[in-house]
């Protein structure tokens, strides 16, 4: 889901002319292991080009870290209810990968894809946040951290609390003490059918992948040792022979080479991008969860309206001096409703348009990431081929019992 950038620099004009096209471009370069042992991290240097005037000049470079991009995720999701907040990668846990060269540009790369989805997105490029995460000196974002709120900055006693009152939500509805609200859409019901198929698929897609790559690295070790044995065993002949076994190990460190090559490719540009859209849909499903959510809280708040016109109604043909404080009240709450119904829509209404985004992007980079694949695959099928074609006379001069 790799969005598209806009180079920047590729007219003759300034990049603050008034005709020059708008543009917003990031890169995510530059990896570097900073501190040691638990609190090492990785930082990476954030280069924005732009002619917006809401930014503060043509190209701005700022250090960041994984949690700063975490922070900037957090707000947009908080802010941005119906949008599909691109995803992040995930944050190895197991300190052997953490620091790999491997790691790290894979890490590089997801997490410039992310930056760029949002600078290339109609109203999240719009953020003040995303301003804030390009623009901001590091101190500037470590006290926008440490000032977040939200579940992530609540107490542990808190958070345990949570968890109970989940729990015991969840346990009601299983026993049958509470009828979860739900929307009765059709088209709706088809989609939320759609995006779980697709994870699933989209996941064993991957998962096949990774197998792809796990067999081209195997295959390439395999080449290399084989190259190292045979090329002994040649040493051992001395003579013509021993020369066709060192011409066939070389061949074989060769192709060797070749494999372990593809091998990185199908991670970076196959492998990868599968993974990427398995968390893009997640990140379509906490779009729903928001959206369920909503039309919960706007079900709950119209049936608690009615209550109150009701017992309104009761109070005013009693003529009771209550009357007019549940009036003042009905109406707080009268529009409180009407607000949760004009969010729901809206998620409604933003879903719609983002379900068309995501197919235009998914249809794109997946017809990509396998246009690559296939493409790969044919180049390195014909290198081997022609490896092996090219031992072939040497190896028949040196058996003629095999020409007869």
């Amino acid at each position: 889901m790799i969005s598209p950038r806009s180079p920047p620099g590729s007219s003759s004009q300034s990049p603050r002319s008034p005709s020059a096209p708008p543009f917003l471009s990031v890169t995510v370069t530059d990896p570097v292991k900073l501190g040691n042992g638990v609190q090492a991290y990785i930082s990476y240097r954030v280069i924005t080009k732009t002619n917006l005037p809401e930014y503060q000049g043509p190209e701005k470079i700022v250090i960041r870290r994984y949690s700063d991009f975490v922070w900037l995720h957090d707000r947009l999701a908080e802010k941005y209810r119906g949008i599909f907040i691109p995803p992040l990668p995930e944050k190895s846990a197991v300190e052997k990968f953490r620091f790999s060269a491997e790691f790290i540009e894979m890490r590089r790369q997801a997490l410039d894809i992310f930056i760029n989805r949002i600078a290339s997105h109609p109203q999240l490029k719009q953020s003040e946040d995303l301003r804030t995460f390009l623009q901001e000196d590091e101190e500037t974002m470590e006290r926008a951290r440490s000032q977040e709120t939200g579940i992530f900055k609540k107490k542990p006693a808190d958070l345990i609390q949570i968890f109970k009152d989940v729990q015991s939500k969840v346990s009601d509805v299983v026993l049958g003490k509470e009828k979860p609200v739900e929307e009765s859409n059709p088209e709706y019901e088809k989609l939320k059918h759609y995006i779980f198929e697709l994870e699933d698929h989209l996941a064993e897609a991957q998962r096949q992948a990774y197998r792809l790559v796990k067999r081209h690295r195997e295959l390439g070790q395999s080449l290399s040792d084989f190259g190292k044995a045979i090329k002994l065993l040649g040493a051992c002949e001395g003579d013509s022979l021993g020369k066709v076994f060192a011409d066939l190990g070389s061949k074989s460190e060769l192709l060797s080479i070749k494999l372990q090559k593809e091998a990185h490719n199908l991670l970076m540009n196959f492998e990868e991008p599968l993974k990427d859209y398995v968390r893009a849909v997640q990140s379509i499903k906490a779009t729903m969860v928001d959206r369920a959510n909503a039309f919960r809280q706007q079900c709950e708040l119209a049936e608690t309206t009615k209550l109150k016109e009701i017992n309104l109604d009761k109070l005013m043909l009693m003529r009771s001096e209550k009357a007019m404080e549940a009036e003042i009240e009905y109406k707080e709450l009268k529009a409180e409703s009407e607000e949760a119904t004009r969010r729901f829509e809206t998620i409604v209404k933003l879903m719609s348009e983002e379900m068309v985004r995501f197919q235009e992007q998914k249809t794109a980079d997946l017809g990509l990431a396998f246009h690559e694949f296939a493409k790969g695959q044919a180049k390195l099928a014909n290198e081997i081929a022609d490896a092996w074609r090219s031992l072939v006379p040497k190896l028949d001069a040196c058996s003629p019992s095999l020409c007869s």
